[in-house]
């Protein structure tokens, strides 16, 4: 290394010249490698991806991510088929008898219960004129008491078994279907209610139309079904 100013000849690594004092400068690529050996060595671990690719190319936060991945999981296949209109009258038909003999012990218990002489009192008195006025009291109040039972017994007998791991009554158990929600999932047992009180607006519709639109749909839903969001499915 020559000092610029004097032109002596000075030993590598000094930084003044012996001659005349004048700072010495190191040539560019002595200062470039002794730069690279003075730096820090990075330890090894995850680099942030903020500090590798620049603010600009940092991850995404994990929000951003939500929507497509939701979207993946509504679009994945339903476990079974839609159940048609024809399974789910047959089902239903099952249903409605079972029903009906769980009533019919219900009133057997009570006349049991009460005795058979307390109804046939009331035999002669449809022949009586004028009427005796107890008799319609009296079927009215039985009207009363019985409406709110069978309701009530309906109610928990569908909710209960549709919203239960079996995901079915024991009609569409027999044939082999499922109520779901519309991702394919067990519905809880207010969703379930809600579709049973939700069949009072089907029935309302004449000739049944609400009923019939579970053989033409494109879910095979029924009204209730849309109202209340959930699927009927046939096992594979």
């Amino acid at each position: 290394m020559f000092c610029t100013k004097c032109g002596s000849l000075a030993p590598e690594g000094a930084r003044f010249c012996r001659t005349c004092g004048q700072p010495l400068e190191a040539p560019a690529g002595a200062a470039a490698e002794a730069a690279l050996v003075a730096a820090p060595v990075p330890r090894a671990g995850p680099v942030p991806a903020a500090t590798a690719a620049g603010p600009e190319f940092a991850a995404p936060p994990v929000a951003a991510h939500i929507s497509p991945l939701g979207a993946v999981a509504l679009a994945s296949p339903l476990p079974a088929p839609y159940a048609g209109f024809w399974l789910r009258l047959v089902a239903y038909l099952i249903d409605s008898a079972i029903v009906t003999v769980a009533f019919g012990a219900i009133i057997a218990m009570v006349m049991a219960t009460v005795g058979l002489r307390f109804f046939r009192g009331f035999t002669p008195q449809l022949y009586e004129r004028p009427v005796n006025p107890l008799f319609p009291a009296a079927l009215l109040g039985t009207i009363l008491v019985l409406l709110p039972i069978t309701i009530a017994v309906t109610w928990i007998y569908f909710a209960a078994l549709e919203s239960s791991a079996h995901q079915a009554t024991l009609g569409k158990m027999a044939l082999g279907l499922l109520v779901t929600d519309q991702q394919g999932q067990r519905v809880s047992f207010g969703r379930a209610s809600g579709r049973f009180f939700a069949k009072i607006i089907t029935g309302l519709i004449p000739f049944f139309i609400g009923y019939i639109m579970a053989g033409f749909t494109e879910k095979k839903q029924a009204l209730h079904d849309m109202i209340a969001g959930c699927l009927v499915l046939k096992k594979i």
